[in-house]
């Protein structure tokens, strides 16, 4: 099968443009319609359909889409093995993560890896909706919580370790708890969903937080919504330490019950699909997110009520 073809289609299909694709690989128009033409026969299928307007990607497309990635990915690994792929890593690396991680820490940084990667274009699918990493094509995904999938493979970027905080105003009107048993009757912001969740001490010792116990009018599924909302003085919320530790130094936040934490062993992880290769442009972004995220700035340190901004 001709590696270049395949090439000339995954970039039509991202693009839904046969010409623009061709330029992109020195084809004319003419050479690109026939090369993927070609292809076409060759498969026995109609990858694209076309029209004097538009190119959309048929069923069949769709479906081979995925195949012809990670054969070009198993192409570039090879190649980069013998030592064929002495120029920069190069083309498309299709990334998702949750939102308010990316919107905190790796949008920050994109100006950087740009720089060091110039020929390598992100293709970002930001949400705290998970999207499938093998119907969604994608190369890396950023994920909290254990790795329990056996299709997928991943490297620990550090622990997702979640607490209970709320804004100074808030405690100002309704009082600081000091001890779990003193978070009923209080309003609470909830995610998705209000199953009870325990918390545990040093010590071992647990406390079974209920929401039922507690005043739940706020259900959020977006972690930046739940920060702001928090701040704004509406409830006590649950966060990750990533999410909450510069409000929480700067005094906006206070981390409550500091000897609890919510006990749900998470991890942030670095995860692609077992069957894929790490490809290049795959190596040196989960590379570049290790070295450049650390979690040790994340860890929460605590300033009591009164003492903040």
């Amino acid at each position: 099968m001709d590696i270049e073809a395949l090439r000339l289609f995954v970039i039509a299909a991202e693009r839904l443009n046969i010409s623009a694709a061709g330029r992109s690989l020195g084809l004319a128009p003419a050479m690109a319609s026939a090369r993927l033409a070609k292809l076409e026969h060759e498969l026995g299928a109609e990858l694209l359909h076309r029209t004097t307007r538009k190119v959309s990607l048929s069923q069949d497309g769709a479906a081979f889409l995925p195949y012809a990635r990670d054969i070009l990915a198993q192409s570039e690994a090879a190649r980069a093995a013998l030592g064929l792929n002495a120029q920069q890593p190069s083309g498309t690396l299709r990334f998702t993560a949750p939102s308010s991680f990316a919107q905190l820490h790796i949008m920050p940084l994109l100006p950087q890896f740009h720089e060091l990667y110039p020929d390598i274009t992100l293709d970002l699918r930001l949400s705290d909706t998970r999207f499938d990493l093998i119907e969604g094509s994608f190369d890396l995904a950023l994920r909290n919580g254990p790795l329990q999938d056996s299709s997928l493979r991943g490297r620990k970027l550090g622990d997702d370790t979640r607490i209970l905080c709320a804004s100074p105003d808030y405690l100002d009107r309704r009082g600081t708890p000091s001890v779990p048993q003193e978070l009923g009757g209080h309003d609470f912001l909830s995610w998705a969903t209000t199953a009870a969740r325990d918390l545990v001490d040093a010590t071992g010792q647990r406390f079974t937080l209920d929401p039922r116990s507690m005043v739940c009018r706020t259900i959020l599924d977006d972690g930046t919504s739940q920060r702001i909302a928090t701040l704004a003085g509406a409830g006590i919320s649950i966060n990750s330490h990533w999410s909450v530790a510069h409000e929480i130094r700067a005094g906006r936040l206070i981390h409550l019950l500091p000897d609890w934490r919510l006990d749900d062993a998470s991890v942030l992880w670095l995860i692609y699909p077992r069957s894929n290769v790490l490809t290049p442009k795959v190596r040196c972004f989960m590379d570049f997110l290790l070295q450049s995220l650390r979690p040790e700035a994340w860890r929460v340190q605590s300033v009591t009520p009164g003492a903040g901004a």
